[in-house]
């Protein structure tokens, strides 16, 4: 990322541009640096955004699909890597903060399940965001792996007990030994 004052500006021109002529009724602080670090330690934030206002709900209808969307363009804006846009973090009302608290206590029922049932457990679906930092959550537990699976919008994350092995991943690998045998 470029230097961090350079970003922070070229970041609240984005949001005054989208206030006075977008005509948006937000309010918004910026924090760079040490200031930005993520509390629960998941995100590893150089630039966080945070924003209030009567538009807010505007920014989190449909599960905060405009508030990504304002992330996204301005990761754009800054011209970020793809390993570097999530050192930008854009959240209203703590709305993403209040997820990623449920993202926690989603990855500790999911290893409790798999603890007691030593079988693999499906997470429901989510954004791509979302799934990462559950495999950064779940990285943390001994024992367990992690893997995403499905397409799409429908894409979850499974979370496996150490050494498990599917029926459906033990045949895929005996087809591909079987191939390889026969030439």
């Amino acid at each position: 990322m470029q230097d961090l004052k350079t970003a922070a500006q070229k970041t609240s021109d984005f949001l005054k541009l989208l206030t006075t002529t977008g005509g948006f009724r937000l309010k918004y602080r910026i924090t760079a640096g040490a200031g930005a670090a993520d509390p629960d330690g998941l995100e590893d934030r150089l630039i966080y955004v945070e924003m209030s206002g009567p538009d807010t709900g505007l920014l989190l209808a449909r599960d905060g699909e405009l508030l990504r969307a304002l992330e996204h363009v301005c990761a754009e804006i800054l011209r970020l890597q793809s390993d570097e846009r999530d050192r930008l973090s854009f959240d209203a009302d703590g709305f993403k903060a209040a997820r990623n608290r449920e993202l926690i206590e989603t990855a500790q029922e999911g290893t409790a399940a798999v603890r007691e049932s030593k079988r693999p457990y499906s997470f429901d679906p989510m954004t791509s965001r979302e799934r990462r930092l559950l495999h950064l959550i779940l990285k943390r537990e001994d024992g367990l792996k992690t893997e995403s699976s499905g397409e799409g919008p429908s894409r979850f994350v499974v979370l496996y007990p150490e050494g498990w092995r599917s029926r459906e991943r033990d045949s895929r690998a005996d087809d591909i030994r079987q191939r390889f045998r026969r030439r």
